[in-house]
């Protein structure tokens, strides 16, 4: 992992990544996408206006006794006492291609036949919201170094929503196609129609939670990911006449939402964070045009290639976290139970034939063995440069809309999501203040019209790996509509 490879041309839209590997098998498809040039990717805008997420009718197929034959009877490894429901299989979105999603659901230990519904999504593009979102990050259990046992999670967010965790595209995880040129065809708006489709068919199997409270949450490239489908949600109820969803709000955490402002915000990450000296900052500044889409500047490739001697090897999801290494360095977040190398342990669970087995994993339909983020979809067919216009119409649609971002991350920095907020112009109802949990500060808060931005203090950019206690606090804030508190 030289310094070389750690930043290649952003006015030709890509990204200053710092050294990463998402992913036990070191692939990192955030970084593939950023790095990949406007005219190879086709890049597309998008405007509230012009956005149509009904490119075909939604499927629905027959869901009798599936729910039933989806409980999980036991999680091999996992501590003798559970006292929720857990249910994980396949819902079929297009049963012409053999297109099938994976899920995993998580009841809430207590009164989970009131509490909200929750979907959340991974980014990636191709990362798995089970492997990551549930079992690294915010679900109820996390994995032992042996990749064999599990270990509870005191601040899993079930303790106050259902949360449903979703394996997409197609090619992600456990979820697949029958037809392998559908791998090819992933993109943003199939993304869409296929989590909707997904969850239109869910809640005719599990018809309990369809007039439940619903919000959808998720990270990274699910800054994509989430608005399209609460827009594409919002769109199909009113072609149905009906609240078929009942979506409340939407929280999207270190969320890549609009590219030229996250391209200028982690240069100035870098710099204020001492890990690019002033006159490398100054030089990009000068001769740097992040506009998506603007011509390649040889002055700007030649500061650009500096920064990257200058910052070196470090991991960029959290820029003062300690890479996976054997024997492990020093850990500054072992108290909060977060070894670096989970996700090594995390794949050697997920491969276990007794844990495919009782989460009902088809895995002989799986070209490949289970990954945390997917090297099998080859392109991305379709991404606007902006999600800005689509948060904006979530806001005046009165969706609760939360964007959050952990302080340390260097992929997708808290300096970039500032920035994309700014962009939106919108009117300030709750100056910045410092909020708590634990009797200390969490991080900051600041309410605009319509839209709330939250800070986790010193957590990279799987927030609630980093900081379980604050995230959870920050997340039950969210669920009940109000700002952290204050005190």
């Amino acid at each position: 992992m030289g310094a070389a490879a750690l930043l290649v041309c952003l006015s030709c839209l890509t990204i200053a990544t710092l050294v990463s590997s998402y992913g036990s098998n070191g692939y990192d498809p955030l970084r593939r996408l950023l790095k990949t040039k406007r005219a190879k990717v086709g890049l597309t805008d998008i405007s509230a206006s012009s956005y149509d997420p009904h490119a075909r009718d939604v499927y629905v197929g027959p869901q009798d006794g599936l729910m039933e034959s989806d409980k999980i009877t036991e999680l091999p490894g996992a501590p003798n006492s559970v006292s929720f429901d857990q249910y994980s299989g396949y819902v079929t979105v297009d049963p012409v291609n053999g297109r099938a999603l994976f899920y995993y659901l998580t009841e809430s230990p207590e009164n989970a036949s009131t509490k909200p519904l929750v979907l959340w999504l991974n980014g990636g593009p191709g990362c798995s919201s089970f492997g990551n979102g549930a079992m690294m990050e915010l679900g109820p259990f996390r994995v032992g170094s042996d990749g064999q046992t599990l270990q509870g999670n005191d601040y899993a967010w079930n303790n106050v929503a259902n949360i449903i965790f979703l394996e997409s595209p197609a090619g992600v995880g456990f979820s697949y196609s029958n037809t392998t040129s559908d791998y090819k065809l992933s993109g943003d708006n199939r993304t869409a129609q296929d989590s909707l489709t997904f969850l239109v068919n869910w809640l005719e199997r599990f018809p309990q939670y369809k007039n439940r409270d619903f919000y959808i949450t998720g990270e990274s490239y699910a800054g994509h990911y989430v608005p399209q489908l609460a827009l594409t949600i919002l769109q199909y109820n009113k072609i149905t006449n009906q609240t078929v969803i009942n979506l409340q709000g939407i929280a999207i955490g270190n969320a890549l939402i609009d590219d030229e402002t996250y391209v200028s915000g982690s240069y100035d990450f870098y710099w204020t964070h001492a890990l690019i000296p002033d006159e490398i900052h100054q030089g990009i500044i000068s001769n740097c045009n992040f506009t998506p889409g603007a011509p390649d500047s040889p002055a700007c490739d030649n500061y650009e290639n500096q920064a990257g001697d200058a910052i070196g090897d470090v991991y960029g999801y959290n820029i003062y976290a300690p890479f996976c290494t054997s024997p492990p360095s020093p850990n500054p977040y072992k108290d909060v139970g977060f070894d670096p190398c989970s996700d090594n342990y995390i794949q050697s669970y997920l491969n276990l034939p007794q844990v495919q087995k009782a989460l009902h994993a088809n895995v002989t339909s799986l070209p490949y063995p289970w990954t945390s983020c997917s090297s099998v979809i080859p392109t991305w067919n379709d991404r606007p440069t902006t999600i800005l216009p689509v948060i904006q119409q979530l806001v005046a649609s009165q969706i609760r809309v939360w964007i959050y971002s952990g302080d340390v991350d260097g992929v997708v920095p808290v300096t970039s999501t500032r920035y994309s907020i700014n962009a939106m112009n919108l009117t300030i109802e709750t100056p910045w203040y410092p909020w708590y949990t634990q009797k200390e500060v969490g991080g900051y808060a600041v309410g605009y019209q319509g839209l709330a931005f939250v800070t986790v203090r010193f957590s990279g950019h799987f927030v609630p790996s980093y900081q379980p206690a604050r995230a959870l606090t920050m997340f039950s804030s969210f669920i009940q509509g109000v700002l952290p508190p204050s005190s």
